[in-house]
This record gives C-alpha cells, sequence and structure tokens, in this order.
C-alpha cells in the first residue's frame, strides 16, 4: 500500500505541475494576444483554441488532485449525527461513486476522441481528438486517485479529508 501511495503522489505532484504549468502558458497566451489584437491590430489565430486546450489539461488534473487530497464536493450534514463507521461507510460510497465517474469521463472522452480523430482544427491544424484528450487523462486520474482512497480506507489507513494532510503521504 506504502508503494500504491508513492506512486500516486509522484503522479498527483505532476499532475499538479502540468496543470500550473498549463494554467501560466494560458495566461500568458491570452496575454499576448491582447497585446497582439488591440495594440498590432494584428490577432494571433491559434492562441483561443489553444487556450481552450490547456484550460481543459489544468481543469482536469487540478480535479484529479483535489480528489486525491479530499478536496471534491461533499455534503456534510449528516456526518455529524453518524456513528463513525457508517461515517467510513459513506466516505467510501463517495470514493466509488466519483470513481465511476472517473471511469465514465474516460471511457466517453475516449469514445469522443476517436469520433473526432479525423477532424482537423484549422486554426492549429491538429486533430480534433485533441479537444477531448483532457477528459481521457483527468478521467483516468480521477478514477486512480480514487481507488487508491478506497484501498487506502480498506486497509485501515487514514485518507486525506478536506484538505488534511495524512503524515504518512506526506
Amino acid at each position: 500500500m506504502h508503494a500504491l501511495a508513492q506512486i500516486c503522489g509522484t503522479i498527483s505532484r505532476l499532475a499538479l505541475w502540468i496543470a500550473g504549468v498549463g494554467l501560466s502558458l494560458m495566461t500568458a497566451i491570452i496575454a499576448a494576444q491582447v497585446f497582439f489584437r488591440y495594440v498590432l491590430n494584428d490577432s494571433i489565430v491559434w492562441s483561443e483554441p489553444f487556450a481552450v486546450i490547456l484550460m481543459g489539461w489544468f481543469i482536469f488534473f487540478g480535479a484529479a488532485v483535489g480528489i486525491r487530497e479530499g478536496y471534491h464536493l461533499s455534503f456534510d450534514i449528516l456526518l455529524y449525527v453518524v456513528p463513525p463507521r457508517v461515517k467510513l461507510a459513506l466516505f467510501s460510497l463517495s470514493d466509488a461513486l466519483v470513481g465511476a465517474f472517473g471511469a465514465g469521463m474516460a471511457w466517453y472522452g475516449l469514445e469522443l476522441c476517436v469520433s473526432a480523430w479525423n477532424v482537423k482544427l484549422p486554426s492549429l491544424g491538429l486533430s480534433g481528438a485533441v479537444d477531448f484528450m483532457p477528459l481521457v487523462g483527468g478521467g483516468v486520474l480521477i478514477f486512480l486517485f480514487s481507488v487508491e482512497r478506497l484501498l487506502r480506507r480498506a486497509a485501515g489507513l487514514p485518507t486525506a479529508r478536506f484538505g488534511e494532510v495524512d503524515s504518512a503521504e506526506a
């Protein structure tokens, strides 16, 4: 279990770095587009579609890291009145549902990639599948991190929740 946590931690840090670089790059591209359009009166044709693709990557990778760190959406009111064993069951149910969502994202994102493979994005000259690749990548990571959380809980190990840092993962 420790090896899985280390591997997932490394993947999580890498995904977070990719998301950060993507956000920075998107910001620079949009700033350049504004400068070119309003100062030089000459737009950069590829800037908007490329920025949208980058945005997909950093949103889905950031969301996957949020899943691993326990920041995903939840409804906590019931947790204040149920016994600890029921809490653990509800946490596991939540992780299983999030994992199923991630698997669905990956599966249907892959179907979209395949269907758009022969379509060309005119301003970038790339396959239309590039638009849907963040769905696949993010879905795979969401599934992986959800499975990790379920396995940690099944092994009796703590799982981070709402930003708590587990000493074994730090």
